[in-house]
């Protein structure tokens, strides 16, 4: 079992156990500092949605330094469940876990997030009907930022009300935040 550690905010320098889990690609330490270096003081208060959610290191991040309410969403039953268990050690009430398939999710009815963090599987081909199916489902708030982590040579497709906001990358992935506008 490795360790995950908590680089800012009420959880700052805390370490919770992650499951060795095939395909669990946890994002990398250096990645995670520098996302919210570029979201700054923006998580008070915000709603904040982890599609793909893995290890929870974005959303207990997020929960860290002030989010108000997180969803996150993960297929394997069995990682949820210690998304649910490192919720639970470090008392974070506004964490709620969904265990499912993050596409069926965004086939239903929204609520909406004034950030997404979207780190899909490599290699799968989900990232561009993820981004689609956000805008057109009515999940984004209008300003909403959403951070896609990708594999390194994917320029993914995402709608024209999204604008690269930053890029940065770290061995085999790229990650970006994008802004979203009004219309």
């Amino acid at each position: 079992m490795g360790k995950l550690r908590i680089i800012g905010g009420d959880f700052r320098r805390r370490q919770l156990p992650v499951l060795d889990s095939p395909g669990l690609r946890p994002t990398p330490d250096r990645v995670r500092e520098t996302l919210f270096n570029w979201l700054g003081q923006q998580l008070y208060g915000k709603r904040v949605l982890d599609l793909f959610a893995g290890t929870g290191a974005l959303g207990i991040e997020a929960l860290s330094r002030g989010a108000t309410q997180l969803t996150f969403v993960e297929s394997d039953a069995q990682v949820a469940r210690h998304i649910t268990q490192n919720l639970e050690t470090l008392g974070a009430h506004q964490g709620h876990v969904i265990v499912g398939d993050a596409r069926t999710f965004l086939s239903q009815s929204a609520a909406r997030y004034d950030i997404v963090f979207l780190d899909p599987p490599f290699h799968q081909g989900w990232v561009a009907d993820c981004c689609s199916a956000l805008e057109t489902g009515g999940w984004l708030a209008e300003e909403a930022m959403i951070y896609v982590e990708t594999e390194r040579d994917l320029i993914p497709e995402v709608p024209t009300r999204w604008s690269l906001h930053r890029e940065t990358q770290a061995g085999e992935s790229t990650a970006r935040l994008y802004q979203r506008h009004a219309p």
